[in-house]
């Protein structure tokens, strides 16, 4: 890794399977570093299932050593028990790299896809194919490692902007102001 460049983790949240992926960033150049998915046992109740996914994203993080991470934001509007499992999954994503000291930007669904493809509604198999335009020697074998790596794209692409716009919204640090004199009578 160069000095200048940047190693992201780019995360699809999933109760099932949550895909990641690593890439590196110098400049405006990508390198794939490593993708994959972690699984969870369905057999198993819920918190177990939470907890094999916090082991298998900190064993990754700890691997893979990267210094930024990004989260799918996930929009579900079918069965409300489905919503509040993958919201679960979901804070599991963002807590592991949080807890590993890294930044966690978060994405909409349709950003990554829009920023990856190019239309915000996408299919999956156009994301995997863009994937592998920009990441020529990436391996994703599941849709949920390549969105993964369509994610830390994403990240990629816009953490110029989140960076400035971060520093727009910061308070201006305060002035000396000159004392003013007062005249004692």
């Amino acid at each position: 890794m160069g000095a200048s460049s940047i190693r992201i983790i780019g995360i699809d949240p999933g109760l099932r399977n949550l895909g990641w992926g690593v890439i590196e960033c110098e400049g405006s150049r990508l390198t794939f570093v490593a993708c994959g998915s972690v699984h969870s046992d369905a057999k198993l109740p819920l918190g177990e299932r939470l907890r094999q996914l916090h082991d298998g994203l900190a064993d990754v993080i700890a691997i893979h050593a990267p210094q930024e991470a990004a989260v799918e934001e996930t929009f579900v509007n079918r069965d409300p028990q489905s919503a509040l499992k993958l919201g679960q999954a979901r804070g599991v994503a963002v807590l592991v790299p949080a807890l590993a000291g890294l930044s966690v930007a978060e994405y909409a669904a349709n950003s990554v896809k829009k920023t990856v493809v190019g239309a915000g509604h996408a299919e999956k198999a156009q994301i995997g194919m863009m994937v592998r335009v920009l990441l020529p020697k990436s391996d994703a074998t599941s849709p949920d490692a390549a969105d993964a790596l369509a994610i830390a794209i994403c990240h990629a692409q816009h953490r110029g902007s989140r960076a400035m716009m971060a520093e727009l919204a910061e308070p201006p640090a305060k002035k000396a102001r000159p004392r003013a004199f007062s005249r004692k009578a």
